[in-house]
């Protein structure tokens, strides 16, 4: 689950650069995604240390770095370009 799961957030920060434009996004979605990471990353930490951490950490950062370019780019309206 963490791996597939996980595999959504680069598409999603690639698709954000590309487009600079969040709409559609939710930031109180992205940041319960954190704490649920984060919440799993102290689990692992504490109770079961072994190789899974490497995946919450790694999504940790990917969805932290979407929060990041949701607030970069908010409030910002791509310009389309006009054709003859």
């Amino acid at each position: 689950m963490l791996f597939f799961f996980g595999i959504s957030w680069p598409v999603s920060i690639i698709k954000t650069l590309r487009a600079k434009n969040v709409s559609g996004k939710s930031p109180l979605f992205i940041i319960i995604v954190i704490a649920g990471y984060a919440c799993g990353l102290m689990h692992k930490i504490l109770y079961s240390l072994d190789w899974i951490i490497y995946l919450y950490i790694i999504n940790l950062v990917a969805v932290s770095t979407d929060l990041i370019l949701y607030y970069k780019y908010m409030g910002k309206v791509p310009v389309k370009s006009k054709t003859a």
